[in-house]
């Protein structure tokens, strides 16, 4: 899923300009937006749904017809684009969050505000020439994954007729190791080698007998203790050829891939390989 974010200041036209994407976007798959509310409230304790949350309900779901609408304690952006990922959407288009990480159109001259990739005049009538050249930036981002999203990916395959087995990895950062106490790790790739190498993983696996399709992603950056690093997906007809496969394909990107990590303790912070080879 490609995620841009829209940001501006209050009155800038942000709605306006996200309308217009969203129009231009579906015609290449599927959207999903998330939107800043501040601090309003959308189940106002009046509503039946008011009164479940406030009773203590961790989640609660409303259901119209026509409608799904769900409300849920301490969640945020993550969260949110995490939920439209899981659905299998191609894209989300973020109203607001200037103070996060993600790659921002900006209207006007907003100030304060990190990777900001393309800047328009505030109210700019969004036209057609202008939303495809924001769909073309778009199109340009980098792909989010879950690993439900990658799930079903390959459920998408028309080959997954002949599956009997799907089977997946997950490597999460690991906070205990003995007496040491890990916060976080970074990860960088090295690319487009990196890419490279696990696109030649990813297709030599798949050529094994009875391995149907194999999808890896790795993540970047600084990810906290407990957070997921990596995830494989692989379908096979049986299920002996499948965990020979997830445990090659885990083994070879530690082994090949240019992906270097950074360990952050309570004592130190090292890069691993160099302390490896030190």
């Amino acid at each position: 899923m490609k995620v841009v974010s829209v940001v501006g200041y209050k009155k800038s036209g942000k709605t306006a300009l996200v309308s217009a994407l969203v129009r231009q976007l579906s015609g290449f798959g599927t959207v999903g937006t998330v939107k800043h509310m501040g601090e309003q409230r959308l189940n106002p304790a009046e509503t039946d749904t008011g009164r479940h949350f406030d009773a203590g309900a961790d989640m609660v779901v409303g259901i119209t017809g026509t409608e799904l609408v769900s409300f849920a304690r301490d969640s945020g952006l993550e969260d949110a684009l995490d939920m439209l990922c899981d659905r299998g959407l191609d894209f989300a288009v973020v109203e607001g969050f200037k103070a996060s990480n993600l790659p921002k159109i900006a209207l006007g001259d907003i100030e304060g505000v990190s990777n900001i990739i393309f800047r328009v005049p505030e109210n700019i009538d969004p036209h057609e020439e202008l939303t495809a050249s924001l769909v073309g930036i778009a199109l340009a981002q980098p792909d989010r994954y879950t690993l439900e999203a990658l799930v079903k990916k390959v459920r998408k395959n028309p080959d997954i007729r002949k599956a009997g087995a799907i089977g997946t990895f997950t490597g999460i950062v690991r906070e205990l190791a003995g007496e040491e106490k890990t916060s976080r790790l970074e990860f960088e790739k090295y690319e487009p080698e990196a890419s490279k190498v696990l696109d030649r993983i990813r297709d030599e696996i798949k050529k094994k007998e009875g391995i149907l399709e194999v999808l890896i992603h790795h993540k970047t950056g600084l990810i906290e203790a407990g957070e997921d690093i990596v995830y494989i997906v692989i379908a096979s007809s049986h299920r002996t050829e499948l965990f020979p496969a997830l445990s090659e394909a885990i083994e070879r990107i530690k082994a090949e891939a240019p992906i270097w990590k950074k360990e952050f303790t309570e004592k130190e912070h090292f890069w691993v390989h160099d302390r490896e080879h030190a």
